[in-house]
């Protein structure tokens, strides 16, 4: 059973930092696109960053290049999102996903076939 587990999640003041796990488990996920979504109260989810797992390719939304940034620890089987700098509009929850494309733009578009419960991030202005 894959199972995405979010952590790291929290409260912290407009130019802080976090980092967010998610740990993966029941399968190898060396051929995945991983990604991080979020989405912020009254909104609809959006993309944050992905990486392909095997390779290390890396893309970001806009709001977030230079700020964020997605990677992966192939020994602990965890995705992290080392988030700098954040802004009170960062505020949403974040959610892990896994889809077994390696194409970044086709897993996006098929919704990313596993999801994680979430994390949520508070930022203070």
């Amino acid at each position: 059973q894959v199972q995405l587990v979010e952590s790291g999640g929290g409260l912290v003041q407009a130019g802080g930092s976090l980092r967010l796990s998610c740990t993966t488990s029941g399968r190898t996920f060396s051929s995945y696109t991983m990604g991080w979504f979020r989405q912020a109260p009254g909104k609809e989810r959006e993309f944050v960053a992905t990486i392909r797992w095997s390779l290390g390719y890396t893309y970001y939304a806009d709001s977030v290049k230079g700020r964020f940034t997605i990677s992966r620890d192939n020994a602990k089987n965890t995705v992290y999102l080392q988030m700098n700098s954040l802004k009170p509009e960062d505020t949403a929850v974040y959610y892990c996903a896994a889809d077994p494309n390696p194409s970044t733009l086709t897993a996006v578009q098929n919704g990313m076939r596993y999801w994680g419960k979430g994390t949520l991030v508070t930022v203070s202005s």
